[in-house]
């Protein structure tokens, strides 16, 4: 991925925080920067053209969606996203994520509808042309399309923190049957605008609990168990980790 250009030296703190914050998490989501992935602050700020103190910003920012860890007076890494950390999210999203689809079944519009059938035949479209990254973005919006559906504002605040967990996960997951997800998403969303509450719950449910194992069996790909982010931050490897 090419480097972002530098912005102007008259840019405020506040922009600079931004544009560190979006492309570190966009490169986090995208695994450009891999789990576990050792953060050298004197390096990305050099090449964002920003000064330490946006990016340490950026870096709180992140950490407080999961996806960087930050040891005091040792540095960052991009968080490691262990078989743990997948066992917890799914057992939260068992949980929330089908509450969101079974009132976007009750309080869906047209609108809500049509962009989520976009999002669906985006999906399709970019798995047809065997773009797993694509594919992977767009299945993630459509989880992102329900929730904001559903009409819950307190249920759509529990959700957001995990938003970004969820978007990681599916990039990380993207070499699983994403044809079958594909597939289930399309038969949600038939349920959601017939306005089949207990229809898409069962879907919904079948949906989240079936990803799991697959998950769990690739998780070895970019995870090795417990991870300890002291020796991590503490060596001055700085080659890029495979995922």
């Amino acid at each position: 991925m090419s480097a972002p250009a530098p912005l102007p030296d008259a840019a405020p703190r506040s922009s600079l925080r931004e544009v560190a914050y979006e492309t570190l998490k966009a490169r986090i989501i995208g695994l450009d920067l891999a789990p576990g992935q050792r953060l050298v602050e004197r390096d990305i700020a050099a090449e964002l053209g920003v000064s330490r103190v946006p990016l340490r910003e950026a870096l709180q920012m992140l950490e407080r969606e999961g996806l960087v860890i930050t040891v005091p007076r040792q540095g960052a890494l991009v968080a490691p996203f262990t078989r743990d950390d997948v066992v917890h999210l799914f057992e939260v999203r068992e949980s929330v994520e089908v509450l969101a689809a079974r009132l976007a079944a009750l309080r869906r519009t047209d609108a809500d509808v049509a962009e989520m059938r976009e999002l669906v035949t985006e999906a399709r479209t970019a798995l047809d042309a065997g773009d797993e990254a694509r594919t992977a973005a767009a299945n993630a919006a459509f989880h992102e399309a329900i929730v904001r559906t559903c009409g819950n504002p307190l249920l759509q605040s529990m959700i957001a923190p995990l938003g970004a967990r969820v978007r990681w996960l599916f990039h990380l997951t993207k070499q699983r049957d994403t044809r079958a997800q594909c597939e289930e998403h399309a038969e949600m969303l038939d349920a959601i605008e017939a306005g089949d509450a207990d229809l898409t719950t069962r879907l919904a449910r079948q949906h989240v609990t079936s990803g799991l194992e697959p998950t769990l069996e690739l998780s070895n790909a970019w995870t090795s168990g417990a991870v300890d982010p002291v020796a991590l931050t503490r060596t001055r490897n700085r080659r890029r980790r495979t995922p």
